[in-house]
């Protein structure tokens, strides 16, 4: 007993995969043509073939308009891909165009006016004889090819409008015909099914690499980097996946706006240490936990550095823990690049939401770390005062017994200056016990008295005290953000040498008269050890963080050879201007 057919009006059954219901239309569309159209069916089916290979977006839309082309036996093929917001195109991919032609040609359409713009509004079949008399046509830019017949059908995507598929000028100069319509309508189908899998592979893809991105920040900010290599990690990290020309971090500063703490970028951008003032509507929106998105920076009345108006798009994402906000994370793109799509804001707000949590972990860790050296340094300081002081005061009273018992003068005068070296040990030793008991918020302002702290914090770990030499008036000529970032470079240095140097003698030279490559004057600091130096393959964050400082500030950094026999060891130069 045969099944009933099926009426070509009958609903499909609930769960038909749309590929199944696109080639049953797509058969009863050619049922009852005539055997021209019927003889095509073979160069229709391979074209469908043809669509329906490959996963990437971009490529299977050149793969269509191709195919389009040989299909209708069109000279032009384009298809313009509707903008998120259905004002406009936010993509064009042509066919026949050389590049040198497309170049000359200058912008591709932006769909907002013209007969392309009218078809992004009335989204269905449009066939002309010569689209140069329609009423909607605007015309056609200098050094563009003439095109008289014209043929645009939609494109559906799961129902919704993806974009139109545009066909001009039929090679033999007639008009494109009902065959060419049914045709490139099957096609069109077709190529609907395909967009739909290749957007939705891209957007696995996307997330995957957006994930992968918040693993490796998490994994760089516990591996226990320091606070500025921190936020240099997710600035890059950001800049890579978001596609954008740059990535910035800021913090809160003391006057309630946000200064540009680390960033990410091809070329330099000036922008390290800007300051956005607590005015800012967008500050505002930012420390109350908000994302702002801007189309254009260019124009948009609410930025207020010149700085952001280089740029186009832009994403701006608070970096908040647990009601906390830590700062904030800026994404931008070039001026006239495309604007960031509603899955690329959804997985920016989760990467910013899940590197703030990171940053909370690998502040805490590193508060940790910071309280047990300092419970050491107590404990240092107290050995020294109730035991070093008091040891070496009974044996200068010793000695002082000693000489006045002495009725040689020789030895008295011996004796009287190991007295008088003692004296002096115990000041120095006072001295470095007030030192350890100094706490961060203590520092003072001067950039040498600053330096000469970290030269004294550093002598606790490293078991010796590094000399030290200064050149020029660094307290004077140095601002205050190349000083920062000088102490930072040194820190880090001196970190190094006392982590994987092994190093029995470390020199330490700030020099403010020196003239930079480019003719600025600028201060530069070296720092020399004798110890083993940098193996091959080791790790060298620490020496790349000193130079995405230097080179962020206009100045370089490098390294060579050190200070010990045969020239062991390692030398560290950083330089900026001042």
């Amino acid at each position: 007993m045969s099944a009933p057919s099926a009426s070509a009006d009958a609903p499909f059954p609930d769960g038909t995969p749309d590929s199944v219901q696109a080639a049953a239309r797509a058969g009863r569309t050619l049922q009852g043509f005539s055997p021209e159209l019927t003889s095509r069916v073979p160069q229709l089916l391979e074209a469908m073939r043809s669509v329906g290979t490959g996963l990437e977006l971009h490529t299977t839309l050149d793969r269509i308009c191709e195919t389009a082309a040989e299909l209708a036996d069109a000279r032009y093929a384009a298809i313009g891909v509707v903008a998120e917001d259905g004002e406009g195109l936010s993509d064009f991919v042509y066919h026949g165009i050389d590049e040198e032609t497309a170049q000359r040609i200058g912008h591709l359409p932006d769909g907002h006016k013209g007969l392309l713009g009218a078809l992004i509004h009335q989204p269905r079949t449009l066939r002309l004889a010569d689209l140069s008399v329609d009423p909607r046509s605007c015309g056609f830019p200098a050094h563009h090819p003439p095109m008289r017949t014209f043929l645009g059908v939609p494109i559906r995507v799961q129902g919704e409008i993806f974009g139109n598929l545009y066909l001009t000028e039929k090679r033999d100069g007639a008009e494109f015909n009902d065959y060419d319509v049914h045709m490139v309508r099957v096609l069109a189908t077709e190529a609907g099914i395909a967009i739909g899998n290749a957007r939705l592979y891209e957007a696995a893809k996307q997330r995957e690499r957006w994930i992968d991105g918040s693993v490796a920040v998490t994994t760089a900010l516990l591996a226990g980097s320091d606070a500025e290599e921190a936020l240099a990690v997710v600035a890059e990290q950001a800049r890579h996946l978001a596609d954008s020309a740059a990535g910035i971090v800021l913090l809160p500063d003391e006057e309630g706006g946000m200064e540009v703490v680390a960033v990410s970028s091809d070329e330099p951008t000036g922008a390290l240490g800007v300051t956005v003032p607590p005015e800012s509507r967008i500050v505002a929106d930012l420390l109350e936990g908000e994302s702002v998105f801007i189309d254009d920076a260019a124009s948009d009345p609410r930025v207020m550095t010149e700085i952001a108006r280089a740029y186009g798009p832009v994403m701006m994402l608070p970096l908040q823990s647990d009601g906390r906000v830590l700062g904030t994370l800026v994404t931008p793109r070039a001026r006239g690049a495309r604007p960031f799509s509603e899955a690329e804001r959804t997985l920016a707000t989760q990467f910013a939401s899940q590197a703030a949590l990171a940053l909370m972990m690998a502040e805490a860790q590193r508060d940790r770390e910071r309280l047990a050296v300092y419970e050491d340094r107590d404990r240092i300081a107290r050995d020294l005062h109730d035991l070093v002081i008091q040891r070496l005061f009974a044996t200068g009273m010793m000695l002082e017994s000693a000489q006045r018992r002495s009725v040689v003068p020789e030895v008295q005068v011996g004796v009287g200056r190991a007295v008088d070296e003692l004296d002096v040990t115990i000041q120095e030793i006072r001295t470095a016990i007030f030192a350890l008991q100094q706490g961060p918020a203590e520092a003072p302002s001067g950039l040498r008295t600053r330096v000469l702290r970290e030269i004294n914090m550093a002598a606790v770990p490293l078991g010796f005290k590094p000399s030290h030499h200064f050149v020029g008036a660094i307290d004077t000529v140095v601002g205050e953000l190349t000083g920062k970032n000088l102490i930072a470079a040194l820190r880090e240095a001196l970190s190094n040498a006392y982590r994987h140097a092994q190093a029995a003698r470390i020199d330490v030279v700030v020099d403010s008269t020196v003239i930079l490559p480019d003719g600025q004057h600028g201060v530069r600091l070296t720092v020399a050890d004798d110890g083993v130096g940098i193996p091959e393959g080791g790790r060298r964050s620490g020496l790349k963080n000193l130079k995405r400082r230097a080179e962020s500030l206009g100045g370089d950094s490098w390294y060579g050879p050190g200070i010990g026999e045969d020239e062991g060891g390692t030398t560290v130069v950083w330089e900026a201007p001042y």
